[in-house]
């Protein structure tokens, strides 16, 4: 059975976007230094990416106008909107949970969870979330969308990895049995 994977990028203190659901402070502590690319090493295992509508949007409106960037993997898109998919681009109407159950049953490689936050927590509620790739940004925001809301039961993780580059930190943690 493939793996669900949540690769993500969050502030000190949680969260994954601003009040306005901005991203522009992702970034390490010095912006003229080089930072580490985290993405391309996790991305060889993965052949599915699923997102919320919010995060599509961002990405198409904001971080990448001009081409998708996520064109050499299938893409899943969460939404109650009524739009046809693209090349690669299935838009579906239906609760995530759902979707990476079926998608699990697949054959495939890894399936990236992009995010958003409502995307994750159906996720974390059923336990399918089987690593979790994430990178802690040098910034405490105060306030914004939060990654993790309220579990009814603790989960129990194992540090797999830590990476450190310009002030981000990598954690990797797996599910514990």
């Amino acid at each position: 059975m493939r793996r669900t994977v949540l690769f993500i990028a969050m502030s000190l203190d949680g969260y994954i976007a601003d009040q306005a659901g901005g991203v522009g402070w992702l970034e390490g502590q010095d912006h003229t230094a080089e930072t580490a690319d985290f993405y391309g090493s996790f991305v060889r295992d993965v052949d599915t990416v699923v997102m919320g509508w919010n995060t599509y949007h961002q990405i198409v409106t904001q971080l990448s106008p001009s081409n998708w960037v996520y064109s050499n993997l299938k893409s899943y898109v969460i939404t109650h909107r009524p739009l046809s998919s693209l090349d690669g681009i299935f838009f579906v109407n239906t609760e995530p949970d759902q979707l990476i159950k079926q998608l699990r049953q697949e054959p495939g490689k890894d399936i990236w969870i992009c995010g958003g936050a409502k995307t994750v927590q159906p996720l974390l509620a059923r336990d399918w979330i089987d690593r979790f790739h994430i990178s802690i940004i040098p910034t405490l925001l105060g306030t914004g969308i939060r990654l993790f809301e309220m579990l009814e039961r603790e989960r129990k993780l194992k540090l797999a990895s830590v990476q450190e580059s310009n002030g981000i930190v990598e954690l990797i943690y797996e599910r514990r049995a």
